[in-house]
């Protein structure tokens, strides 16, 4: 591929050839947003998904259903690792994910996810981007057991609520992926790596609408399909007839590559016991996507993601 300038929040931009490196956490199975990420990173050939691993709740239901979603998409190339369960709740995309089970998956599967996660971050030559969109249970005991990866890594995370909450609300909430599980979030804070978030500030309001999800809905890619498959068994009738649901982890997986389409600011944060994401002169430095220079520019990226091939 031609050589892409990568507008990302750290020390310098660098011109990259290739691919970089991308370990996905997510507790896709939750919310659908996770789903629509996913497929959007599939679909960016800036990125070289080396490794998922689910997270929060039943991680083994969810584990069949990022299985399915990756052999109906096509990649049963990308490793899969279950991360730590926490419950046995219900998915919300059991509908589609039916009796599909783990027996027949083609691919490469990891009963301890976070080890794979670590021995992935430490076999890279370059750093590597752990980019989280649920809870980050599975980070925090990636960090109990081998501190040193936040030395080899950096993260970028949907994750707060610095100015404003839920709905575009002038009031910032208690994000959930913060919320559910608020020591963990604590920690990957306390880390010594790079971090960037997809606060709700630039994520709480995010829907395809119109033409944007249209495209998407009439695909027939593979990538596009499984979303909308998925979507259609999620949502309830009307909303899908008419929009996407908001789809805040996206935001996330384009800062993984790019950040040129959003008003970004590094602000000194810290993580309240209440689970917020507060401004504070004394919290660490966090690169933040505040809001958007081009949102439609955004959405014209989600939709070729998911619609075309890289």
């Amino acid at each position: 591929m031609s050589a892409l300038l990568i507008s990302m929040p750290l020390a310098v931009c660098a011109v990259v050839a290739q691919p970089m490196p991308v370990i996905l956490d997510t507790d896709l199975g939750d919310d659908i947003d996770d789903t629509w990420a996913l497929g959007m990173l599939l679909g960016s050939p800036q990125v070289d998904m080396k490794l998922i691993v689910t997270a929060a709740d039943d991680t083994v239901r969810k584990t069949r259903l990022v299985a399915k979603i990756l052999e109906a998409m096509g990649r049963t190339d990308i490793p899969l690792g279950r991360g730590i369960q926490q419950s046995s709740d219900p998915i919300h995309q059991e509908a589609w994910l039916g009796d599909y089970h783990l027996d027949a998956y083609p691919g490469t599967l990891y009963g301890d996810g976070i080890q794979a996660m670590i021995d992935t971050i430490h076999a890279s030559k370059v750093p590597v981007t752990l980019l989280v969109i649920g809870p980050q249970t599975n980070i925090q005991e990636a960090l109990r057991r081998d501190p040193t990866i936040a030395r080899k890594a950096r993260v970028v995370s949907m994750e707060g609520s610095v100015d404003i909450g839920y709905g575009g609300s002038p009031k910032p909430s208690a994000e959930w992926n913060v919320f559910k599980d608020i020591p963990a979030a604590k920690a990957v804070f306390d880390a010594p790596w790079d971090i960037t978030i997809a606060p709700l500030d630039s994520t709480g309001t995010l829907r395809l609408t119109g033409e944007h999800y249209a495209a998407v809905e009439a695909s027939e890619h593979p990538r596009a399909r499984t979303v909308i498959e998925n979507y259609r068994q999620w949502a309830n009738p009307h909303q899908q007839n008419e929009s996407s649901s908001i789809l805040f982890d996206t935001v996330a997986a384009y800062l993984v590559f790019d950040s040129a389409l959003c008003e970004m600011e590094t602000a000194k944060l810290s993580i309240d016991d209440e689970g917020k994401t507060v401004r504070d002169e004394n919290g660490r430095p966090v690169h933040c996507a505040m809001g958007w220079k081009d949102l439609d520019a955004f959405k014209d990226l989600l939709v070729a993601s998911l619609t075309t091939d890289p």
